[in-house]
């Protein structure tokens, strides 16, 4: 009854319940705009809640966070600008839905599917808390390494047919990800002694640049186009469309829960990981992935919602943070008293319960104004491209602007942008670029971690990778990911093994 008691704490609390509806609607909106991210949103609110109840203070920062990383789809399939890098997966399917004038019924089907990620990340965070943080922490540094690397390969799902441009955009995204100074050795790499390159190239830049600017001159192209009126006379899904999706939604939400409560992945790598797998398992989709597939925006709204509960785990379990916004709310637990960590259910059981409660009232706001605002939303698309692209650079100007107030985020930008352009131009893919980019820290920071424990040794490395099962397991994956990919797989061993006939 106590778990009960506390669970219900902020539904009972007209207080609590008016705070907690606040920042979802507010965390919705600013995961919208390009730049603005949630881990900057949270981190202001410390400040100006600090003297507040911690119960008061927690309502408004969680009811940001699940708003925030809901909000980020909202113009990833309007105007393929991914508002976080866990949309990025979001744009690849519903834009083009956008562009067939479906925005109001990709937006209602996301909406819904993020709704039940959450409530999947939220009953595991429940149910399941000691003992997947228990399984968190059996990574290591070689493990969180491959599934960087992991990530990296998945650039097969998202290049079309070509592996190799997907490889090299994938390869050029980490490459741009290790400008700076070495974060173990303060060393310069690639600054070619240019001083402002120091504190490297701003992801969410190169990001906005590669989705936002690029498509803005990939219009230019099609300004004649005729404007592609929105049908939006349903926005709630069909019950029918719910109940044959549901399945892929646990799916790829239960990944997201496990990938999310791996300290410092998140919802980014949630919602890739659940692309692929969606893109995997599904036979003969109605809609190509890439153009439209309903498949392809659910499984990453699925699972970027569903890595919300999975990165409380390890937070509130071990004192670790399962990504940058669980880091700021552990800063903010410390501020207000509490201890974050083992002891936390012991000591405190009364905050983990009122944490999940909260979580849940958060996600079911999510689903009140996440099923809101889209018939104004929607008249974005509509508008007359002499409008529109104007309207897509600004926002992308005040995106890169808002990272650092930085006018330098808005050169990398825009160069960025010209870049993704030619990029398109010549038929190689941006999204493994962003992919590669936002998985260089893990893997680079991992790497070195892993070669330091084994003394130098590559010989030491791969022996443990084969004396660990979730190493091995790892490494398989990869290779096999790979592997199917290759033409001596596709046509060669998979008719003879599988007896399917090559297309002509």
């Amino acid at each position: 009854m106590d778990a009960l008691h506390f669970f219900a704490t902020s539904w009972l609390s007209p207080e609590l319940l008016g705070l907690t509806a606040l920042g979802t609607f507010l965390g919705i909106y600013v995961g919208a705009i390009p730049g603005l991210s949630v881990t900057m949103a949270v981190s202001i609110l410390i400040s100006f809640t600090f003297s507040w109840d911690v119960n008061n203070a927690l309502c408004l920062m969680v009811g940001v966070y699940m708003g925030g990383v809901y909000g980020g789809s909202r113009t990833a399939i309007l105007l393929n600008i991914p508002g976080a890098p866990s949309a990025i997966a979001t744009a690849m399917d519903g834009y083009p839905l956008a562009k067939k004038g479906l925005a109001g019924e990709a937006i209602g089907l996301s909406t819904v599917m993020s709704v039940i990620g959450g409530f999947v990340g939220i009953i595991v965070l429940a149910l399941a808390a000691p003992t997947v943080s228990e399984f968190a922490i059996t990574f290591q540094p070689r493990d969180y390494m491959m599934l960087g690397v992991l990530g990296i390969m998945l650039v097969g799902s998202l290049s079309g047919n070509s592996l190799a441009k997907g490889i090299f955009a994938g390869a050029l995204g980490l490459l741009i990800g290790t400008v700076g100074l070495d974060p173990m050795s303060a060393e310069e790499r690639f600054t070619f002694g240019v001083v402002e390159l120091w504190d490297g190239i701003n992801p969410v830049a190169v990001m906005i640049g590669m989705f936002g600017v690029s498509e803005a001159l990939h219009q230019l192209h099609h300004m004649d186009k005729a404007v592609v009126k929105q049908k939006i006379s349903r926005i709630i899904p069909k019950l029918s469309d719910v109940k044959k999706y549901l399945p892929l939604s646990l799916q790829t939400s239960f990944i997201g829960v496990i990938i999310g409560a791996l300290p410092g992945t998140g919802g980014d790598i949630a919602a890739l990981m659940a692309y692929d797998h969606a893109k995997r398992t599904t036979k003969n989709p109605k809609v190509p992935f890439g153009e439209g597939a309903k498949e392809g925006l659910i499984a990453p709204e699925s699972a970027n919602n569903a890595a919300v509960g999975g990165a409380y785990i390890p937070m509130l379990t071990l004192g670790i943070p399962g990504d940058a916004v669980t880091a700021v709310f552990i800063g903010a637990l410390f501020i207000h008293g509490l201890n974050p960590g083992p002891m936390l259910l012991v000591e405190q059981p009364q905050m983990f319960w009122f944490t999940v409660g909260n979580l849940t009232l958060a996600n079911i706001f999510v689903l009140i104004f996440g099923l809101t605002g889209i018939r104004l939303f929607s008249k974005i698309v509509e508008c007359p491209k002499g409008i529109l692209i104007p309207l897509i650079f600004l926002l992308s100007i005040v995106g890169a602007y808002a990272i650092n107030n930085a006018v330098i985020d808005i050169w990398w930008m825009f160069a960025f942008g010209v870049f993704g352009y030619f990029m398109r131009l010549y038929g190689f893919p941006v999204g493994p670029v962003i992919l590669g980019v936002i998985l260089s820290s893990l893997t680079d920071e991992n790497w070195r971690r892993a070669i330091l424990t084994e003394s130098g040794s590559l010989g030491n490395f791969f022996a443990h990778i084969f004396t660990s099962p979730l190493s091995s397991v790892l490494f398989l994956s990869i290779l096999l990911i790979f592997f199917s990919k290759t033409s001596l797989w596709n046509k060669g061993l998979k008719p003879l093994l599988f007896r399917t006939k090559q297309k002509p």
